[in-house]
């Protein structure tokens, strides 16, 4: 599944192969209006809880313990049933991971798809940088 999920801004032009545009925000992206995100998914519930997305406040220097404690949370019953639809959307086709984050390299974003790239595309990745 390796170089099939791929993450960038939701503001971003669309191009015909990027795959299934799937959006992993929470919170729907200021200034989109839905018609205009051309989105196959909105997975909401596979986005970090408010909790830890306030505690992050995307500060780069949290990124390794925000990772860390997203990981976590994609086992726990509130994010299981979005992160498995997730994981099918990527065992069929190419997927575009969507956020409205600026720095998408320290995203959830980011987080996911190396999560969904990991072993056998299981969901057992690390997260890293940006595809």
């Amino acid at each position: 599944m390796a170089g099939r999920i791929t993450c960038r801004r939701v503001y971003e032009e669309t191009s015909p192969d990027e795959g299934r545009r799937v959006l992993v925000d929470r919170v729907w992206p200021r200034g989109m209006r839905k018609e205009d995100a051309h989105l196959d998914a909105w997975l909401r519930d596979v986005a970090p809880s408010t909790g830890l997305r306030k505690w992050y406040g995307h500060e780069s220097g949290r990124f390794p313990e925000f990772r860390r404690r997203y990981l976590a949370e994609l086992h726990d019953a509130d994010h299981l049933p979005a992160a498995d639809r997730l994981r099918d959307l990527a065992a069929h086709d190419k997927v575009m991971l969507l956020t409205a984050t600026k720095d998408v390299d320290h995203s959830q974003a980011a987080v996911l798809a190396e999560w969904l790239a990991g072993p056998g595309g299981k969901g057992d990745g690390h997260a890293g940088g940006r595809r």
